[in-house]
């Protein structure tokens, strides 16, 4: 049986050892977690022993290798050394997205795992759903000859970019990333594994438009618990943050991030003292909440892909222009015009009982394939490799330099995505 050890026990790094001991094909037997609540629970989940409990990474580490592969789950800024860390002992990686939060600390944990010989997959979960394979498929056999253009939407939600990239942890660039890199690169990585090719050129724009302090309301407080103005505003952390006692799953995330006291009287202590309960328009955010990135591809091919955070919480929304037909998606079902024929279908990928945001299947799929390709040996059950996953962070970075300087950036790395 495949063994799994985890660097960071939070919601990432719990949810896939949930699924590879779930499953039966793997046992997870180390962890390391700096909260002693959170350690200790996940301890007793998985059975793992005192002194196989770790409060930091590098008390793992230093054990040696206690496992097959390491899920490294820890926050954005502190993923590149304990990956190049683990690969140096032969530790195969699962390792939450982004790389790392620079273009070289990437390069160092491309090089790393190189060295060691060790497989990584870095969480692009979109890329093992029924439905990605199903609009990648289309696109392959000439189903709708070659793809033009592409429209890509990734809505992340108005309350979800409250709860992450305002009052969370993923609001300051220099703490974690720009927010094309820690939310999107999950997109841009998508686009160009249905296109299969790397973008040559790019152009973006976007900032921090609407969660400023120029535009908190009149009368209103600095937190929502003492605010006047807070049932009229969309953003109400007490709305939000209430609303998930008593739902298992909500309770789970977001409300998780928020405080373990999931009675209403622990939630509201939380808000009036913790960073969750601040008003979204006196927190101390910078990146942006919309963003537009155009591509252009070697052959000719065109890619708009747009973020924005005043959506509700939903699937990406995809269409893809070719020379003979044009597919749409939204997450559960492809619509596919034939411009020959005339004849439209419809395919129902995910089924009618699918998540609203099908995130948690996706990280199921990708936790499998992860163990599967350890419990084999055989890295191509990965969708990526190290170098794949490096590209697409690098047409990240090129964005964001093109979205700062006003410009239009080449990007002189090619490969297959």
């Amino acid at each position: 049986m495949v063994t799994l050890a985890v660097a960071g026990a939070g919601l990432r790094g719990a949810a896939y050892a949930r699924r590879a001991s779930a499953t039966g094909s793997a046992r997870v037997v180390a962890v390391a977690e700096a909260d002693p609540l959170r350690r200790a629970r996940f301890a007793a989940e998985h059975g793992i022993p005192p002194e196989r409990a770790f409060a930091d990474w590098r008390e793992l580490a230093a054990a040696g290798r206690l496992a097959d592969g390491i899920v490294i789950a820890t926050l954005d800024t502190e993923h590149a050394e304990p990956a190049i860390r683990f690969a140096d002992l032969g530790y195969h990686i699962l390792l939450e997205k982004p790389m790392a939060t620079t273009e070289a600390d990437c390069v160092r944990i491309v090089e790393a795992v190189e060295r060691g010989g060790a497989m990584l997959a870095v969480c692009h979960v979109l890329r093992y759903t029924p439905y990605t394979r199903a609009i990648r498929d289309i696109i392959r056999i000439g189903r709708i000859g070659d793809p033009i253009s592409v429209q890509h939407l990734e809505p992340v939600g108005w309350w979800h970019q409250a709860h992450s990239f305002v009052r969370g942890n993923w609001r300051r660039e220099a703490e974690s990333g720009p927010m094309l890199l820690t939310k999107s690169c999950h997109d841009i990585d998508w686009i160009m594994y249905v296109l299969g090719e790397v973008p040559a050129r790019v152009s973006s724009f976007g900032r921090r438009s609407h969660f400023r302090p120029d535009n908190q309301p009149a009368g209103a407080s600095d937190r929502c618990v003492t605010c006047t103005v807070e049932p009229d505003c969309p953003y109400s952390a007490t709305r939000l943050y209430l609303s998930c006692v008593g739902d298992p799953e909500r309770e789970r995330w977001p409300l998780g991030a928020v405080t373990d006291d999931t009675t209403t009287e622990g939630v509201l202590a939380a808000l009036r003292d913790g960073p969750y309960g601040r008003c979204v328009y006196a927190c101390d955010n910078d990146v942006v909440d919309h963003q537009v990135v155009n591509m252009e591809f070697p052959s000719g091919a065109t890619a708009c892909f747009t973020m924005t955070a005043f959506t509700p919480l939903a699937q990406r929304q995809t269409r893809v222009f070719g020379s003979r037909g044009c597919v749409e998606g939204d997450g559960h079902r492809l619509t596919v015009h034939d411009f020959v024929t005339g004849k439209v279908d419809v395919i129902d990928v995910a089924g009618p009982d699918a998540a609203p945001t099908g995130h948690k299947d996706a990280d199921d799929a990708l936790a499998d394939a992860f163990v599967a390709a350890l419990a084999t040996g055989d890295p191509t059950l990965l969708s990526s490799d190290a170098r794949q996953s490096l590209a697409g962070h690098r047409v990240v970075w090129a964005a964001e330099e093109a979205r700062r300087s006003g410009t239009v950036v080449d990007i002189p790395y090619g490969g297959i995505p």
